[in-house]
């Protein structure tokens, strides 16, 4: 039938509308002769639109009413279809979401009809009534084709949204029970004689034993068998063996309508190196005397469902108590945390992305957690012993082993995932655990679970969002009992034993786990408010120090800041109340030695980690930190005192800066790692180099105010020199400055230089001075004549050394000089003095362009310290920050004069200019950028990690580890982050080569 040109646009708008992909094909389905009576009505067309998959649903239904068997047939089905809403929800939903479903419908075209009852009985059948829908099966193909009638139902009640996941999980096992009874009978009744002389229990384990079936899964079975009256028990146990193989082979087996699915017997004793089935007293000798943890582990979800169910009623009687003391097996911990990690490395690493079952926040990760939590409480709890995922997951909130927000949480993604789960498996029918990839399938599952809106989109937020929030959360789970082991409990509270503690603390990654257990005994014990809100914290904290390197450092430094501050009111109430604080702790304290030993001069700094009037983590002003500073100096009584406050002032920004690097760099709960490592350097050079300065400025204050009064009898300045001057700080960086002076009207040279040399030498005193404060150590080594130059020199002595003597190292050197302290007016004319001698207007000549090479070799000869690997050296190596910035200081030197973006004492701003003005590639410049980043990165770790500075990737493991965890890198990859800088300075070293080393 053919629609007129604009009928035909409005059909074809009103299919997009309705979310069809393919309106064309829809369109002509829709002309189709079993639907054109019904091809513009309303109620069709807005049914369809409401399933997963709008043209799967119409390919489905026509496919249906032509497998009918006559017209009046196709009228009964299209007719009740237009009528009856709940059959017509129930049907189109399933053909919307289900490939396979709509394929059994075509070869079983009167199946529809079990989907038009609708009963209040019918929306959550159980055991009996699938056995009914079952009873008709005389043979495994029958049995294949009700199978399939009653996952029919199963399926449309699940898309219509009329039964939740859980209870759609809970009817898949129980329609598996009705299977595996329908499959014995039907060996049973093959081999009478087997089946009259044995008993045969049918145990079911894993999701069915759970009542938390899939779509396709396998079905996890252990067999029990006895000899029934007097009969022999080898033959028996043959008999037994021979109706548990065929039973199998009728579920399992593929015949013209397919398989039902695969029953699995490698749970039993031994795998599937023993026999498919014993007797009790063989099962329970096996459990008793060579069962790994594993085992019981996986008796958990032990549930009789088939045969000769008193057999399997005493199977689990016999058993129940051997699962509830494998907590107290050695290396229990260890063996259930060694498992979770094999699953996980055995997963393909092209699929571990998108693995919903086995993968990181997978639904793995909720059952492993929630069992090893009811194998230890369980124990002394019964209300635990639940086979079943979340009911076992309430009840442990219930009983306080679990917090109820964290509970909501992973109920919410478990039954995300699960929903998830199903929906992909229902498509095919196939066992999949995997997320699909193309795009058509994600729209579809998207719209099954309600996300309309822009399907794929949503749907990849929200299965990212339960990912993360299982990850974060499944481990938290184990903390809770910790603290109970360790804390005051009323008598006959149950509690882990000290053993089982201790390899609680072992798995978690302490390395001394009875130092550990002593720390949180001592923040957790007792009665007082104090203890009470440390047990509401240190579940948390423990999981934050779990994910660090370090979680020993982590928890003893924990409870040194609370032992300092445990009583003052503030400090509790900040890590209760302000959400960011306790985790920005928990980072801070267990990332390295640097952080926290700047804590613990000052613990009060633990204010900057909140979310109130402290400031924050933001780095402050340079104008606002000399403000601060000089109004410390103004209040001190002596140049001492002063100095003292610009030290503490300056102790505490550095805690600032360093807690605003770490938590950065590991990211929180809130607010994912910084992705953009550039801009955690530039924060922490700038940072620093701020601070730098201020306490400078502080300092000379003092010291002249102690000295001279108001005014010193020559003007003064500092002027930044290195990285000091380029903004370019790290944390042990020293500071390079020159200081210049201009004796004031009046005042003799010889009077004015004495005067500067007092203040550079008080300065160096009283800042290098033993302190709770680290020192701040100057180095003038880069001015005239090196360390045999005059320490001062007025601006004529620099002019005229310069005119005259100045090196090419020098002119490169003064490249990064920038006025830091001082008189300002002075240092502007610093500035215009040597602005030629660093940008000459000619560029730079041949001779000195060679010099400036033959210098970078010499040093890179001899300055590398002895047995340092080359390759791994941050400063010197090949590809590190040497090379990068002499590249970029030697394009400055021929170039500035005529580029001005180049006229900057920062890296990276020239770099950006040099390719701005084309002198470096985008490609090369990224490259260099990148290397220099991740150098400056290596060198800032190592000394947040070690407490002191290095340019090279520490030797003890735990240090190497926490260096590439503030490199963005999980345990155990250690590895990958060295071969991941040798393979970035190796670029960067080619480049280098080109554009320092090549032409001229």
């Amino acid at each position: 039938m053919t629609s007129a040109p604009g009928r035909r646009s409005s059909i074809f708008t009103r299919l997009l509308r309705h979310g069809f992909t393919d309106p064309s094909a829809a369109e002509r389905l829709l002309d189709s002769p079993g639907l054109a009576t019904v091809r513009n009505d309303p109620v069709l067309l807005d049914a369809l639109g409401g399933t997963a998959d709008p043209d799967l649903a119409l390919h489905g239904l026509v496919r249906l009413l032509e497998a009918q068997g006559g017209a009046t047939d196709r009228q009964e089905l299209l007719d009740t279809v237009i009528a009856a809403k709940p059959l017509r929800d129930r049907l189109l939903g399933v053909l919307g979401a289900s490939e396979a479903l709509a394929e059994h419908l075509a070869r079983h075209p009167r199946d529809w009809q079990a989907l038009v009852t609708y009963e209040p009985r019918d929306l959550h059948p159980g055991v009996e009534e699938f056995e009914r829908g079952l009873a008709d099966a005389a043979d495994p193909v029958a049995l294949r084709v009700s199978y399939r009638r009653c996952l029919l139902s199963i399926a449309a009640r699940d898309v219509c949204g009329t039964v939740e996941v859980s209870q759609t999980a809970a009817e898949l096992a129980d329609l598996a029970t009705a299977t595996l009874r329908a499959a014995l009978a039907l060996a049973e009744a093959d081999a009478p004689e087997d089946a009259a002389m044995c008993r045969l229990a049918v145990i079911a384990m894993g999701k069915c034993g759970g009542h938390e079936l899939n779509y396709v899964s396998d079905v996890d079975v252990i067999f029990v068998g006895e000899a029934a009256g007097d009969a022999d028990e080898d033959k028996a146990l043959r008999a037994a063996t021979r109706l548990a193989s065929h039973m199998m082979r009728i579920c399992s087996e593929t015949t013209v309508e397919g398989s039902i699915w695969p029953v699995d017997a490698n749970l039993r004793p031994e795998g599937r190196n023993g026999p498919l089935v014993r007797t009790l007293a063989s099962h329970l000798a096996y459990y008793q005397r060579w069962a790994k943890t594993w085992e019981f582990q996986a008796l958990l979800k032990a549930r009789p469902v088939a045969g000769d169910l008193a057999l399997g009623e005493e199977y689990t009687a016999a058993l129940r108590p051997l699962v509830w003391q494998a907590a107290e097996r050695e290396n229990f911990v260890a063996d259930v945390q060694e498992m979770r990690r094999r699953v996980v490395a055995n997963i393909p690493a092209a699929e571990v992305d998108r693995q919903l079952k086995l993968g990181p926040g997978g639904l793995r990760d909720v059952e492993f957690a929630v069992q090893l939590l009811q194998l230890v409480h369980g124990r002394a709890d019964a209300s635990l012993r639940s086979g079943t995922t979340l009911d076992a997951l309430k009840a442990l909130a219930a009983g306080g082993y679990v917090g109820r927000a964290d509970t909501a949480q992973l109920d919410e993604a478990y039954r995300f995932l699960r929903s998830l789960e199903h929906r992909i498996q229902l498509h095919r029918l196939r066992r999949t655990h995997l997320v699909p990839e193309n795009e058509a399938d994600l729209r579809r599952l998207g719209r099954s679970l309600g996300l309309r809106t822009d399907p794929v989109a949503e749907l990849t937020r929200e299965w990212r969002r339960h990912t993360t929030v299982v990850r974060r959360l499944h481990e938290k789970l184990f903390y809770r009992p910790l603290l109970d082991a360790v804390a005051a409990l009323a008598p006959g509270e149950a509690r882990l034993s000290a053993e089982a503690a201790r390899e609680r603390m072992v798995a978690l990654g302490y390395a001394d786990p009875a130092a550990a257990l002593r720390h949180l005994e001592a923040l957790a014990s007792g009665v007082t408010r104090k203890a009470a809100i440390q047990r509401t914290l240190l579940p948390v904290l423990l999981g934050w120090f779990a994910d660090s390197a370090d979680p020993d450092a982590g928890l003893l430094n924990f409870r040194k800041v609370s032992d300092a501050l445990g009583k003052t009111p503030w400090y509790l109430r900040l890590l209760r109340d302000e959400g960011a604080a306790a985790e920005n702790l928990a980072r801070v304290l267990s990332a390295g030695r640097l952080a926290p030993d700047l804590l613990m001069r000052a613990p009060e700094a633990v204010a900057l980690l909140g979310d109130g009037d402290g400031g924050g983590l933001t780095p402050r002003s340079r104008a606002s930190l000399e403000q601060e500073v000089l109004a410390a100096v103004r209040r001190a009584d002596n140049a001492v005192q002063g100095v003292t406050a610009a030290r503490g002032v300056r102790r505490r920004e550095l805690f600032r800066t360093a807690a605003a690097d770490i938590v950065g760099s590991y990211g929180t709960e809130s607010q994912p790692a910084e992705a953009d490592q550039g801009a955690l350097v530039d924060l922490v050079g700038g940072a620093v180099s701020d601070l730098t300065a201020a306490t400078l400025a502080g300092t000379l204050r003092a010291v002249v105010r102690e000295g001279w009064g108001d005014t010193l009898p020559t003007r003064f300045t500092v002027i930044g020199m290195g990285r000091f001057g380029g903004h370019e700080l790290g944390y042990g960086s020293d500071a390079d400055v020159l200081f210049v002076h201009e004796p004031r009207e009046g005042v003799s040279e010889r009077e004015a230089s004495e005067a500067a040399n007092k203040v550079v030498a008080e300065m160096r005193r009283l800042l290098q001075a033993p302190s709770a404060d680290p020192p701040l150590l100057i180095d003038a080594d880069l001015r005239p004549e090196g360390k045999s130059g005059p320490l001062v020199r007025t601006l004529g002595s620099y002019e005229a050394y310069y005119r005259r003597w100045a090196l090419v190292w020098e002119r490169h050197a003064l490249l990064r000089a920038e006025p830091v302290a001082g008189d300002e007016e002075l240092g502007r004319s610093f500035m215009e003095l040597i602005d030629p001698l660093r940008y000459p207007p000619g560029g730079l000549a041949e001779d000195a362009v060679r010099e400036i090479r033959r210098l970078k070799a010499r040093m890179e000869s001899e300055r590398l310290p002895r047995g340092a690997d080359p390759k791994l050296h941050a400063k010197l190596g090949p590809g590190g920050l040497s090379d990068v910035e002499w590249a970029v200081q030697l394009l400055q030197l021929r170039h500035a004069a005529h580029v001005p973006g180049l006229r900057t004492t920062r890296t990276r701003e020239a770099l950006a200019a040099a390719r701005e003005a084309g002198l470096v590639s985008e490609e090369d410049a990224e490259i260099l950028d990148e290397a220099w980043v991740l150098a400056t990165r290596v060198r800032n770790a190592v000394m947040l990690v070690r407490g002191r500075a290095g340019d090279t990737f520490p030797t003890v493991p735990r240090e190497l580890a926490a260096v590439g965890r503030y490199l963005g890198y999980g345990p155990g990859h250690a590895g990958d982050m060295l071969d991941a800088y040798r393979r970035t300075a190796r670029r960067a070293r080619g480049v280098v080569e080109e554009l320092f080393y090549g032409g001229l």
